[in-house]
């Protein structure tokens, strides 16, 4: 089910190329980030952009796990770094698909854990996740973890964790999930008496899930000569934690123009996924999974930078839709797949509209 929603989205993205002259292999593997991507598999790191108005861009910015798989992939494979790239994000999809099910199903049952995967690949940015970026890998990796964490395997969290820290900046999420989560379990075993997990496990994985994270920050200290070398490449974009300041005035900024409209539709998306979260809450999820999609809004709302790419930033966090897989799994079959089924073509639709215009990053 999830291949097929993805392979709807790109048929609409072909067909929407038919009359833009865009066809949706370029705009899949060789626009904006997986350009960068792609040129560190080939040359590594090193490359830099000077732009009018004082901006640099290193990609530094970008973590490596990535490239390296491409690069990878290309030494094995005739393939360009670009399509190695496609393919790498393609089979990674197929594995977040399969640990998000493994969570629902855990959770909620079989038909929750189906609808969550369905809904997750059926976001209004969920093309991004046929694209060569680097989201569908991390969200993978992110999902493989948390549902370690719920599963008692500790190692296996911290493994997953320290991979997550190799290819998103957002890995500290992951990391605070299997840190919060394990200190919340040493807790609650010597305050209530309970079952003690293994401790030398869960020791051994809590140390694992910040390396691939720090590692890369340490890197890119030394190579810049700076121990807060990573954070200034990101204000070399633009980028960096205001505490959502600048998110805040850039709504407030529509809201005082003819961009009304715009404004107050940020306004409400911003409440439905804080409205989202606090469902999850009342749900009762599991401590790693609110600790996971909490931190991940978190750093999404409070980073300034590009404004459109917060839906994109957002997207790994799949936890927030697991109250509307519930409520979905609840209903009658027919009316499930008909609501299913809407948002699903309205999600290709959009995709299609989305790449062929302002698109990512």
């Amino acid at each position: 089910m999830y291949a097929a929603v993805r392979a709807l989205g790109v048929v609409a993205l072909a067909l929407w190329g038919l009359a833009d002259g865009k066809g949706p292999h370029q705009l899949l593997s060789a626009r904006w980030d997986s350009l960068w991507y792609a040129r560190i598999a080939e040359d590594g790191y090193g490359y830099t952009l000077h732009l009018a108005g004082g901006k640099v861009h290193s990609d530094l910015a970008f973590f490596p796990l990535l490239p390296w798989l491409e690069r990878a992939l290309s030494a094995l494979v005739p393939l360009s770094a670009n399509d190695a790239g496609l393919v790498v994000a393609g089979v990674a999809s197929l594995f977040a698909a399969w640990g998000i099910f493994a969570v629902g199903e855990r959770l909620y049952g079989r038909r929750a854990g189906v609808l969550l995967v369905v809904l997750w690949a059926a976001l209004p940015v969920g093309v991004v996740q046929s694209m060569a970026y680097s989201e569908s890998l991390f969200t993978a990796l992110a999902a493989w973890s948390v549902y370690a964490v719920l599963s008692g395997r500790w190692v296996w969290a911290g493994a997953f964790a320290a991979l997550a820290g190799l290819t998103r900046p957002v890995g500290a999420a992951v990391v605070a999930a299997v840190w919060i989560t394990a200190a919340a379990a040493l807790v609650r075993a010597r305050r209530l008496g309970g079952e003690r997990p293994p401790l030398a496990r869960l020791l051994l994985g809590v140390a694992l899930a910040p390396l691939g994270w720090l590692a890369y920050f340490v890197w890119v200290g030394v190579r810049t000569g700076s121990p807060t070398g990573y954070l200034d490449v990101q204000g070399g974009w633009g980028n960096g934690f205001d505490g959502g300041l600048a998110f805040g005035s850039f709504i407030t900024g529509r809201l005082a123009s003819p961009a009304f409209a715009a404004g107050l539709g940020l306004l409400i998306g911003v409440a439905l996924v804080l409205r989202l979260y606090w469902a999850g809450v009342r749900q009762g999820q599991p401590l790693p999974l609110l600790v996971y999609a909490g931190t991940v809004l978190l750093l999404a709302l409070t980073a300034k930078g590009y404004f459109g790419s917060k839906p994109r930033l957002m997207m790994p966090a799949f936890p927030l839709l697991l109250p509307l897989a519930v409520a979905l799994a609840r209903l009658r079959t027919v009316r499930a797949a008909a609501i299913v089924s809407a948002v699903v073509l309205a999600s290709a639709v959009y995709g299609a509209f989305w790449l062929h215009g302002s698109g990512p990053p």
